[in-house]
């Protein structure tokens, strides 16, 4: 029989139907014998309730009486699926993040997991008995404080748990049924996919798809983690327990390049609308000007992605765009702002009406003209380009926001991922 981790996200147990809903998946593993650990989020609606509460009491609120505040969202989740679980007759208990312990950094608020010591929770699956884990939640052990991972920390949770006790599997539960080649609400044809190599499945996740978090499928990568996405809205007298021949069958399975036998030039085609647009005009054109712009940058934690420096037709000065999550454009303008003295004279420009379009694929290593096609069909569309960044494996452009959905059609058709 298998271990199995499953995680549940905060819209699967809404309320206690949808709890009880999750029960009845549970029992499916728990009854065919697989050892059980589950993972749990904050019931819907609840974290950000907290978190209105703690910005309510004070905006310069100490940061681990924010996390003792927000973990309790899990906590209440917990108990209450393991309270049903035990009414359905299903011997279950809840864990919290310092009982197993799940250990981490002092970075409270956006923690990052140091070590994890599954023995004993292993010990006590494998004895029949389902483990309900808090997700987004672990232990600093040098304070002895509870720290919370950030948003969309349960994912980690639950890939970390998964390799602390050798899990076979670790299940994702969402509200949908498996990752798609884009997203469904505007591509009414996009397809499930069966399979997803790690690596796509990083790029998709960090160039905008909701599906798992970013963290989770790194750790998942590291460790090499079975990860199967599945929805829990799916009846679950309609799915089969865990069986590790045919875990593609149902869900999409992210796992090794190796073991997807068709590999698509493009897997599939992200969007982000939260992007924001700085361009830095008449800057020095001189050895050093690019640290002393995006070294104050990095210092306030301030994530640059796309960066494009126009060539300098004088010798003299240029211009610098680059691109940063839209939340974070006040704060980037007044970081430029304070290190002007240091950089020298400039103008700054900035917008957050832009959207990033992204296209995915591991078969793009060994196919040419994915980018000149994608070009052209934008083109067509009376779409302009106004940044470009590129990896082995995907290619992303900054467009005019308005021009959004439109180019996620376009290029979904044009790449033949539309369903019959």
């Amino acid at each position: 029989m298998a271990v199995v981790v499953m995680k549940f996200g905060g819209t699967s147990v809404a309320d206690l139907d949808r709890i009880r809903n999750v029960a009845r998946h549970v029992k499916r593993e728990h009854d065919a014998g697989n050892s059980v650990a589950v993972v749990v989020s904050a019931m819907a609606g609840t974290t950000n309730q907290l978190v209105t509460w703690v910005n309510d009491a004070s905006p310069r609120y100490d940061r681990r009486e924010y996390d003792a505040v927000v973990a309790t969202g899990e906590q209440i989740t917990a108990g209450l699926l393991a309270i049903v679980l035990q009414d359905m007759g299903v011997n279950a208990r809840s864990w919290q993040g310092w009982q197993i312990p799940v250990e981490t950094n002092a970075a409270h608020g956006s923690a990052r997991i140091s070590h994890i010591d599954g023995e004993a929770l292993r010990a006590r699956v494998e004895t029949g008995e389902v483990a309900v884990v808090t997700g987004f939640q672990g232990v600093e052990p040098a304070q002895g404080r509870i720290a919370t991972l950030g948003r969309g920390g349960s994912d980690t949770s639950a890939v970390a748990i998964a390799v602390a006790v050798n899990a076979d599997v670790c299940d994702i539960y969402t509200d949908v049924d498996g990752v798609y080649t884009t997203d469904p609400r505007i591509v009414p044809k996009a397809r499930r996919l069966p399979k997803i190599s790690y690596e796509e499945m990083l790029e998709m996740a960090s160039l905008g798809s909701k599906v798992l978090q970013t963290r989770s499928v790194e750790l998942a990568m590291v460790h090499r983690v079975r990860l199967r996405v599945l929805s829990s809205f799916t009846p679950p007298e309609e799915m089969a327990a865990v069986n590790l021949e045919g875990l593609a069958n149902i869900g999409t399975i992210v796992t090794d390049e190796d073991e997807i036998v068709e590999q698509q030039v493009v897997s599939g085609i992200a969007y982000a609308k939260d992007e924001a647009k700085v361009t830095i005009v008449n800057v020095a054109d001189k050895p050093g000007v690019a640290a002393r712009i995006f070294g104050p940058l990095a210092d306030a934690s301030i994530n640059v992605d796309m960066i494009v420096q126009n060539v300098a037709s004088d010798g003299k000065r240029t211009d610098m765009t680059f691109t940063v999550q839209a939340a974070e454009l006040s704060r980037t303008l007044d970081v430029l702002k304070a290190a002007e003295a240091d950089i020298g004279e400039f103008e700054v420009r900035s917008s957050d009406d832009v959207a990033k379009i992204s296209v995915i694929g591991i078969g793009m290593r060994s196919h040419a003209g994915v980018a000149a096609e994608m070009f052209k069909a934008l083109a067509e569309k009376g779409i302009n380009i106004l940044a470009i960044s590129t990896s082995e494996i995907k290619i992303s452009v900054l467009i005019d926001a308005a021009y959004a959905e439109l180019a996620v059609r376009t290029l979904h058709s044009m790449y033949g991922l539309d369903a019959a």
